[in-house]
């Protein structure tokens, strides 16, 4: 799994996003075991890093299971199991405030991938 967070990371830093943030949910919640939260500032960037991060996930076998938002780009959801990124815009980003909402998971700085 940490192979995979370390490719969503490179593949959202290959495409300039901001403020990259990864949650370990693993002891809080069944649904994931790791979110990674980013920023774009317009819809075509937040499209370009999520059609980034498909791929270089397609490419390493993993199946995305569901998107959503792909189209309006303010909140782009991908489900890859495990594993979910979500990409926002800045406006969306702060409204939502994931960090805030999982701050009992654990906090991991990309570093440490």
């Amino acid at each position: 799994m940490k192979k995979l967070v370390k490719l969503v990371i490179h593949a959202l830093e290959d495409k300039k996003a901001e403020d990259i943030r990864i949650i370990d949910i693993s002891e809080i919640s069944t649904i994931a075991d790791y979110f990674i939260i980013a920023g774009g500032s317009n819809k075509s960037q937040i499209q370009a890093l999520c059609d980034n991060v498909e791929e270089v996930l397609y490419k390493a076998g993993c199946e995305l299971k569901q998107k959503e938002g792909y189209e309006t780009a303010n909140w782009v959801l991908m489900d890859f199991g495990d594993l979910i990124v979500h990409v926002f815009d800045k406006e969306n980003r702060f409204l939502y405030d994931l960090e805030r909402v999982w701050a009992d998971g654990k906090q991991i700085e990309k570093e440490a991938f």
